[in-house]
Parts: structure tokens; sequence; C-alpha cells
């Protein structure tokens, strides 16, 4: 991939993302409607298990179901934004101008964080406003941290699923939506790493939103900054993410030797 990124090209990217997602009912529905209606939806949820248990335990649940919507929408933005252009036929012919794959790739990030920024900053309102959670009781370091932390392991799986589409074609596109929620499971997301099992929990460690929500549910009770649990949710990060991107770099080159990058808007 080209090392110099133009501006301009990666502009004109995030232009063409603007409108898939302001003209897509599909993008609409999976983007802005399902953040709100989770956001909803749970927080009636939390507002019931508050009634008949510890509130806090009740605000876990909606803490860690806001949170995961930041490295949803990221990995979410990422991988179908390339998926549109390839239904629409359209995205092999975004190469034959200037545009370099690092610079579609960097567009694309922006993109998601961008959405991430927003959708979850409307999802913080409703929260506050509607069901008396506020995110920022956490700490504002907590919470900043945080949300670098799942959006960076966001484009990790991202990248590795945009890598495995552009090698393998549009017949396991099912990824897009559903690989990321292998995670769910598996970070302790909704609940306190010390009620999984000890097996279970050895696994959840080598993940970075496992020290993510741990620290975010810690500063409930006490908005101190974690500073040891996101530092290694932060060198995780940075391993798989230097992972991915081999990975997708080697993907997209033995797609273009197999002629698959042409092959998969057929």
């Amino acid at each position: 991939m080209a090392t110099a990124i133009s501006t301009d090209r990666v502009r004109a990217v995030l232009l063409q993302e603007a409108f898939i997602t302001a003209r897509s009912v599909e993008v609409m529905v999976d983007l802005p409607l399902w953040s709100l209606m989770t956001v909803v939806v749970f927080g009636f949820v939390t507002r019931f298990l508050a009634s008949v248990m510890n509130p806090t335990f009740a605000q876990y649940l909606y803490m860690g179901t806001l949170m995961w919507e930041i490295m949803r929408i990221t990995q979410y933005s990422m991988t179908l934004g390339a998926l549109w252009n390839v239904w629409s036929h359209n995205f092999s012919n975004m190469f034959i101008a200037p545009l370099s794959m690092l610079e579609y790739v960097v567009a694309q990030m922006l993109s998601a964080v961008i959405k991430a920024v927003l959708l979850f900053g409307v999802a913080a309102v409703i929260a506050a406003m509607v069901f008396d959670f506020n995110v920022f009781s956490m700490g504002a370091g907590t919470l900043a941290l945080a949300f670098v932390n799942l959006v960076w392991f966001g484009y990790t799986t991202g990248l590795f699923i945009l890598g495995i589409i552009l090698r393998v074609g549009t017949r396991i596109q099912a990824l897009a939506w559903g690989l990321v929620l292998i995670f769910q499971p598996l970070t302790a997301a909704f609940y306190p790493l010390q009620v999984m099992p000890p097996a279970l929990q050895t696994i959840a460690r080598l993940f970075p939103p496992t020290y993510v929500f741990e620290a975010a549910r810690a500063g409930l009770s006490d908005p101190t900054i974690r500073w040891d649990w996101f530092t290694i949710a932060g060198l995780e990060n940075l391993v798989y993410f230097l992972g991915a991107t081999w990975f997708f770099q080697y993907m997209y080159r033995r797609s273009r030797e197999t002629g698959q990058f042409a092959r998969n808007e057929e």
C-alpha cells in the first residue's frame, strides 16, 4: 500500500460514506435506529432491575450495553462501507482513480469513529435525561480511555473482517454483522469478570475490552482511572491491531494476485 496519504481523496471517500449513510435504509436501521432502540429498551430493563435489586448491579448492565455500541458501530461501519461498494459493483472502480487502499482504510476509520462519537453521544444524552444514568459518573478520564480502546478494538476486528471479505468474497459477508458478537460473552461486557468460570476468565483476559469494561464498572463506584487495566488493554490492542494490519495487507495482496479482488463484484 502507498505511504503518502492525500487528504482530498480521504475527504472524497468520507463524502461518499455520508451519502451512503444518509440514503441507505439498511444503514439507518442498523446504526442509529438500532442504537436508539438499545438505549431505550435496556434503559427500561435497568430501571426495572434497579427496583428489585442493587441499583449498582443494574447499572453494570446498562453501562455495558451503551459501551458495547461503541465497538459495534466502529466495526460495522468499517466493513459495511466496503460491502456497499461491492454490492453496487463500484469497489474496484474506486481504485481506477489514484486512490490507495491505505487512503480508503483511513477514510473508513475516520467515518467509523465519527459515527461512534455521534451515536454514543446521542445514546448518552438519552440515558441521562430519560433514565437518569450519567456515563460521566465513571469519570471523564475513564470514559475517554474506554472509548479510545473500544474504538481501537473495533478497528482491529473491522480490518480482520475486511481482509477476509477481500480474499474470500461476499459469501462470508455475514461476518460483518456477527463476528463481533463472539466477543460479547468473552469480554465480560455486562457482568463482572469474577462471575465467569476460571477457564473463561483466562480467555477473557486475552482481549482488551475485558479490562475496559472492568475499569468502567469500577469507575461507577470510584472515578479514579485504573491505569494498570488501561495499560494492559492498550498493549493488547497494539498487538492485535498490528496483527490485523499485517493480515489485512496479506489478504489484500493475495486477493489482487488471484483476481478475487475483481471477482468480488460478480
